[in-house]
């Protein structure tokens, strides 16, 4: 018993530990965008991205959904992109390309602040997700329309919420949120113990070490990865910091992983969401790993002709 007490002790410790080096970024920001929202910032942002929708062969006005989501959230993307839904119909096609530029894309300031408390430079990190999710866009978009693929009008399948916007309750909302954060990382560290404990981790470790090894990760950042991919990148990037803080992970391990992260994060919730808007799960799922593994093969072979000295110059903080 005794020895269980101090293993949740233990625990308890390590969440408090990493919710505070989450919430250290979360909370400025938060503030940040809320008053980036009330002065009207974020429509500023998405009338600049006008040009670029319409070149993955989306109406203009839609360049507010990507632009909400980027410096919000997925959520917050959502609710601008239900009403202008209103107004415009959408194809499948359509609505996937959106989908898909909003799961590689969103969330920025807090999420790529994390990576680099994790040790990814601000730069990089930034342009591999805007410009991937606008390079995959631009790709589906071609795919699309040159085979005349998910051409019929889209279902919108959930409908979001408005919430009440005064002060007070977006305060409530956003420590409803740093405590959902807290639970889940409190039960990811008591699992990820489970699993080394039983041995789930080591067998897991050995299972994907080839195709970590290929991507030029060793099997040490295996599990953080599968974390981040299938949960998020703020929960997969809070792990890392403990991780690479405590010297369990190189810099080249954390570049990577946050790296694929990156592109391909929470694949359950979030492909979930973009199926209810009437996505389809071949571009917001399939083309999205096709395309990470893609870009991931390139990044790898072109960090490998870097020297050691360069790679943490320009890379990693």
């Amino acid at each position: 018993m005794e020895k269980i007490a101090t293993e949740i002790k233990d625990t308890l410790k390590e969440t408090i530990f990493t919710t505070f080096e989450l919430l250290k970024i979360m909370i400025p920001i938060s503030i940040i965008v809320k008053i980036l929202g009330e002065l009207g910032i974020i429509e500023i942002a998405g009338d600049f991205l006008a040009p670029i929708m319409r070149v993955v062969g989306l109406p203009g006005d839609f360049g507010l959904v990507w632009a909400t989501a980027m410096i919000t959230n997925i959520y917050g993307g959502l609710v601008v992109f239900f009403s202008l839904s209103v107004k415009n119909s959408l194809t499948v096609a359509q609505v996937t390309v959106l989908g898909t530029m909003i799961l590689v894309a969103h969330t920025l300031l807090i999420e790529s602040r994390i990576t680099q408390k994790a040790g990814v430079r601000l730069w990089f990190m930034l342009s591999l997700r805007v410009l991937g999710a606008f390079i995959l866009g631009w790709i589906l978009n071609i795919i699309f329309t040159s085979f005349n693929l998910y051409q019929n009008e889209s279902m919108l399948l959930w409908k979001p919420t408005y919430e009440n916007s005064s002060i007070f309750y977006w305060v409530i909302g956003e420590c409803k949120n740093y405590f959902m954060i807290f639970i889940i990382i409190l039960s990811l560290l008591f699992l990820m113990k489970i699993l080394k404990k039983s041995g789930i981790i080591n067998r897991l470790n050995n299972f994907l070490e080839p195709m970590l090894k290929s991507l030029g990760m060793s099997k040490d950042a295996a599990p953080i990865t599968i974390i981040g991919m299938t949960l998020g990148l703020a929960y997969g990037g809070g792990l890392i910091i403990k991780e690479v803080k405590s010297g369990y992970l190189s810099k080249k391990d954390a570049f990577l992983s946050l790296s694929l992260m990156g592109l391909s994060h929470s694949l359950i919730e979030d492909t979930l969401l973009m199926i209810a808007i009437g996505a389809s799960l071949a571009g917001i799922l399939f083309a999205r790993l096709l395309f990470t593994i893609a870009v991931m093969v390139v990044l790898i072979k072109f960090i490998t002709h870097l020297s050691k000295r360069r790679f943490e110059r320009y890379f990693v903080n």
